[in-house]
This record gives structure tokens, sequence and C-alpha cells, in this order.
């Protein structure tokens, strides 16, 4: 408690001082919260207004705002802790222990969290969009996958390949799209969509 409030303190009669140190924390905690909620509503603000400005899809402004919520939020329910007396020692600790498992699961979950990353790629760079027609080209002489890009969500793009009148549809990793070769077939239909 600073010199301050410590005068304020010594001031006060014994039954309101203990409710002072109380009612100081409790203020603190809930000024921390009023802070992260405003910095919250400016960064989704401007997380929107970036997105519409570059014509992000909305997936990647939501995945933006759900990891600037974490960090945010993390934070002031860290301060918020500190500020009602839990030791730096005992947080730091659990932060390192939390870590830990975390990245035991981390390499558990490689190839889904390659995944999302690849299609966050994807949707920044655009190699391809929904209603392109797009083949996955093998090394040597090996046939490729052709198909028409129906749908691209977080894990997989989804192809379908006509086969006169029925078709069958295709779910590639979206990894595979960083680990070969994409060739990206230009028509009049594809260029309507």
């Amino acid at each position: 408690m600073n010199k301050h409030l410590r005068s304020i303190h010594d001031s006060l009669p014994q039954w309101i001082a203990d409710w002072f140190d109380v009612l100081v924390p409790a203020v603190e905690v809930a000024l921390i919260v009023l802070c992260a909620l405003m910095v919250m509503r400016i960064s989704n603000r401007l997380i929107g207004k970036l997105s519409r400005t570059y014509l992000l899809p909305k997936k990647v402004a939501s995945l933006s705002q759900r990891v600037v919520g974490f960090v945010v939020y993390g934070g002031a329910l860290l301060w918020s802790l500190e500020r009602m007396g839990v030791s730096g020692a005992v947080l730091w600790s659990a932060f390192t222990g939390f870590a830990a498992v975390g990245a035991i699961a981390f390499f558990a979950a490689w190839s889904v969290l390659s995944n999302l990353f690849c299609a966050l790629l994807i949707y920044t760079t655009q190699p391809f969009r929904i209603g392109d027609t797009i083949e996955v080209l093998e090394g040597g002489d090996k046939p490729g996958v052709k198909g028409r890009v129906v749908d691209i969500n977080l894990v997989y793009t989804t192809l379908r390949e006509s086969h006169g009148n029925s078709y069958t549809t295709l779910q590639l990793p979206n990894s595979l799209f960083f680990q070969r070769i994409v060739r990206r077939w230009h028509d009049d239909s594809s260029a309507d969509l």
C-alpha cells in the first residue's frame, strides 16, 4: 500500500480500516477489468476496420480478435491476482507449469496446428478461392488431385471432382497445399464466381 493510502488507512476507525483493506483491492480490480474491456472494445473496432479495409475474411478477423482477447484478458487476470495479493512466485510457477503442459500438447497436436496455420495463410495469401478449379500435383509422372474448391475451413479444403453425371468430394489437409505444387485452372466458369 502506498504512503498516501497508508495515511488514510491509519486515520480511519478500526472497523472502517478493516473494510478499507478489502475495498481498495476490489476497486483496483474493478478498474483493471474496466480498462481491459475498453482495450478490447478499441481493438475489436480496429481489427474490424482493418478487415474491411483489406477485405480479410471474417474468420481471420475473428481469430485475431480471439488472440487479442486472450492476451488482454489474461494480462488483466494476472494483474488482478497480483493486486489481490497473490505472490508473483506462485503466478510464475503456475504459468511455467501450464506452459510445459501446453508445449507437450502443442507437439502432440502438431498436424492440426499446422493445418490451422496453413488455413490462415490460405486466407491471407489467397493462392486460390472458393469456386476455383485447382490441381495438387504429385512429384514425377504421378497424376495429381484435381477439382473445384467448394469449401475452405480451418483444417481441410474440400474439392469437388466431377465424373460425368456424378461427383465426389475430396477433403485435403490445408498443409498439403504448401508441400506440393498447386496448379490453378482459369476458365470462364471460375472467373464468374
